[in-house]
């Protein structure tokens, strides 16, 4: 854990950074000054299902017309215009608004669901009214008008939605090996009905473009990816290698934070298997990082001939009202209980160090929005910057003995029960940082900027496996991370069970 002051840094930790070496934090839209993670945008709306909701429920009208002087005809329409509507197909990805399949790649599964309604609606009329019992030719007559209305309203909402597509595509990066990232956007181009316009190259390797003439900027860095971005309302990222997700971990979950939809695009399909391959134990022998899954492939789309299917971000966000409620009771219990020695503590350090027993600090928690937290006081900085820039301050012989005491017992850090009660922190979570070091751990370590998706804690995975004070920072946020990936309320309780087995051979900080 940090705290006011700092003795110097443990080996491989970035030391002697001052405040002109390190970079700002990038800043969200709407409160300039702190430190901030990337902006975010709504993420694209996908077709909205009410032009097929209304097509589907509305093709079983004409069908209806062979029920006329049957008993009751307004309440079997009615049937039959709601199972429609029941059997009618979900969408499969909220996502996806690329060109998809059309009314004739729809007949088959349009069909079968036709027939199983006037099936089911034949069994019904049957069983209730077997004097009125539907014909074959009446149900075959319900049937070809119901599946010709519903064949000839898709197909104009898709034709509609293709046009439109067409005349307005989606602009879109291409991210991956240069040649192969230049090779995909010249088909795309050479392709305009697709549906799917690129802006922009991203490579890390620049220079692999060259002579290739697509004539589209050439993006090197996260920061040129995530300006296109914003200049161009991009809303599609193309990964034209399925390594891509590996490498580039980081940046296609800053773009997807952006608002965009990840794509992984086959560029070559010589390097995917059966989409159902048989399993095998080197297929993957490293975890995606924090990333993307496949998604099923049944998501699969084609774009311009390629296959094509969205990545799943894997972006658990631990939080909710079970989680809420677990620190509100637990904090607001151990606040009473504990009145009595936070009152003891309070009055020995204001005995021993005179006025001001609580620390105040900013600390960066939950998507980059700073508050502040709250400590006893173990150590008066010799200024702001001090407080603000030094590391830890352990062992540190100038702290009276009690600040020891209290250091060493972890009882400096009881007032953030506070800060979980109001709703700043939560008992468990990635221990918040100043905004100095937010920043400068960001830009040195992978992954240390994905901790600010949860609220940060008083405890975690990171601290009950021994990374407290000088330890490696990219072994924090490796924890921190997996914490937040595998998250579940149960995992909150067991750290919350080891945190107090820990507390009995204190260590300190």
């Amino acid at each position: 854990m940090t705290a006011e002051s700092t003795v110097p840094t443990p080996a491989g930790e970035p030391r002697g950074l001052g405040p002109s070496s390190v970079s700002v934090l990038p800043q969200r839209a709407g409160a300039p000054g702190g430190p901030r993670l990337p902006d975010r945008r709504a993420a694209a709306r996908p077709d909205s299902p009410l032009p097929l909701l209304v097509v589907d429920g509305t093709a079983a009208l004409p069908g209806s017309l062979v029920l006329t002087g049957t008993p009751h005809q307004p309440l079997l329409t009615a049937l039959l215009v709601g199972v429609s509507l029941l059997l009618r197909r979900r969408r499969p990805h909220p996502a996806v608004a690329l060109p998809s399949s059309g009314v004739l790649d729809e007949l088959p599964a349009l069909g079968a669901r036709i027939a199983v309604v006037w099936l089911a609606l034949a069994a019904l009329v049957a069983a209730y009214a077997p004097a009125h019992a539907l014909s074959a030719r009446t149900l075959l007559a319900g049937f070809l008008l119901h599946a010709v209305a519903g064949c000839a309203g898709r197909g104009a909402v898709h034709h509609s939605r293709r046009t439109a597509l067409s005349n307005r595509p989606r602009a879109a990066l291409v991210l991956g090996p240069a040649t192969t990232a230049q090779r995909v956007a010249s088909a795309l181009l050479r392709h305009p009905g697709c549906g799917v316009r690129p802006v922009g190259i991203v490579t890390d390797d620049p220079a692999g473009t060259t002579g290739l003439g697509v004539g589209l900027p050439v993006l090197s860095t996260g920061e040129d990816a995530r300006r296109a971005v914003v200049q161009n309302g991009v809303r599609d990222v193309l990964a034209v290698d399925a390594a891509v997700r590996h490498r580039q971990a980081a940046l296609l979950r800053t773009l997807a934070e952006s608002g965009c939809t990840v794509w992984e695009l086959a560029a070559d399909p010589r390097t995917y298997p059966h989409p159902h391959p048989r399993p095998h134990p080197l297929s993957h022998p490293h975890p995606l990082p924090h990333a993307y899954a496949d998604a099923p492939s049944r998501h699969r789309i084609r774009v311009a001939g390629f296959s094509c299917r969205p990545l799943e971000p894997l972006t658990r966000r631990p939080g909710g009202a079970g989680k809420r409620a677990l620190d509100v009771t637990v904090s607001g219990s151990l606040l009473l209980l504990l009145s009595p020695l936070l009152l003891a503590c309070a009055a020995v350090l204001r005995a021993v160090g005179g006025p001001g027993v609580l620390f105040r600090q900013e600390r960066i928690g939950r998507d980059g929005a700073p508050f502040t937290l709250l400590k006893f006081r173990t150590h008066r900085p010799a200024d702001e910057h001090e407080s603000a820039t030094r590391w830890s301050v352990a062992g540190d012989d100038r702290m009276p003995w009690f600040c020891r005491f209290l250091r060493r017992a972890s009882l400096d850090e009881l007032p953030q029960l506070w800060n979980v009660f109001r709703g700043d922190m939560s008992l468990v979570g990635p221990r918040p940082e100043r905004p100095y070091f937010v920043a400068q751990f960001s830009q040195t370590y992978a992954g240390y900027a994905a901790r600010h998706r949860a609220p940060a804690g008083i405890t975690g995975l990171a601290q009950i496996n021994g990374l407290r004070g000088d330890t490696s920072i990219e072994d924090r946020a490796r924890f921190d991370n997996a914490y937040i990936d595998d998250w579940s309320l149960w995992q909150d309780v067991c750290i919350l069970l080891r945190t107090a087995a820990a507390l009995v051979r204190p260590t300190g900080s």
